[in-house]
């Protein structure tokens, strides 16, 4: 692991970004990998904030440019986890990952750079998709549009 993606404390930090659309039946974005599905996300570089870091991979694995979403700025998701990885065996390291919701109008074509593929899901119904991270964050979206209709 390079000590780009590791902070001081010894925690891996990185960011992610939910993608929605703002259509009548909205639909969220999932990016496949060989063995799981997961969202556009990756490691904090140097200073970087999660934010930026969210919005650079959101960029680089989708091809989707930041002025064209429109981002809640009051929602922000942290998990917590450990991870290995191949370079340092035996090594566990605990990381950090922070997700943002970002709006589109419509469903968008992706730009696949570093998946196999991706899928517009629908919104509702939803169905498990993967336990550690990815309905967690779904979990906690759907309370954050549950008190936005509230207010409204």
């Amino acid at each position: 692991m390079s000590k780009k993606k590791k902070t001081k404390d010894g925690i891996v930090r990185a960011a992610g970004m939910l993608l929605m659309t703002e259509t009548p039946e909205p639909q969220f974005l999932l990016m496949r990998h060989p063995d799981r599905w997961d969202l556009p996300k990756g490691h904090c570089d140097g200073k970087e904030t999660y934010l930026e870091t969210a919005l650079r991979e959101m960029r680089e694995e989708t091809g989707v440019s930041p002025k064209k979403c429109r981002i809640a700025d009051d929602f922000q998701f942290d998990i917590q986890y450990e991870v290995t990885y191949r370079n340092q065996p035996g090594k566990i390291f605990p990381k950090n990952v922070r997700y943002f919701l970002a709006w589109l109008p419509d469903v968008v074509k992706i730009e696949v750079t570093e998946h196999e593929s991706y899928e517009w899901l629908a919104w509702s119904p939803r169905r498990p998709i993967q336990t550690q991270t990815i309905d967690p964050l779904l979990d906690a979206v759907e309370e954050y549009l549950a008190k936005q209709e509230k207010s409204i």
